[in-house]
């Protein structure tokens, strides 16, 4: 699996928020291995945006947007992917076709990691929305 980003020993030391996100980068990527999806990229970054997870399966490259929340009390997680996030991520995921050579058919989903992070808290709760967005 290969991503793009920053790396090496200069890097900074990762913010609680971006720790959590790894977290729910992590849940939601076992999550998908197991249900038959093969990672191809973690953390793909443009200019444009970046794109949590890149898998695929036998039809389909898979674009994933990865919330994670403590809870769904609020709101579900999927309402925090707006149009202004869907479009960076189209327009990410294009450049990503663009430099990947495949015959597979590109979809977007969202996946939600409700997972809580003090003692005793329940196991986290993933759900998986197949072509989330066009």
């Amino acid at each position: 699996m290969s991503g793009q980003g920053a790396s090496g020993s200069g890097r900074k030391k990762p913010t609680a928020a971006r720790s959590r996100g790894n977290l729910g980068e992590t849940l939601a990527l076992e999550y998908l291995t197991r249900r038959g999806y093969v990672a191809v990229c973690r953390g793909y970054r443009t200019r444009y945006g970046e794109i949590d997870l890149i898998v695929r399966d036998d039809r389909y490259i898979v674009f994933v947007e990865v919330k994670l929340r403590k809870s769904d009390a609020f709101a579900q997680a999927r309402e925090f992917v707006g149009r202004s996030k869907q479009l960076k991520i189209r327009t990410t995921a294009m450049m990503w076709l663009a430099s990947h050579e495949t015959a597979l058919q590109p979809r977007f989903d969202v996946v939600e990691v409700y997972a809580r992070d003090e003692a005793g808290a329940p196991p986290p709760r993933i759900n998986h929305i197949e072509n989330a967005f066009s």
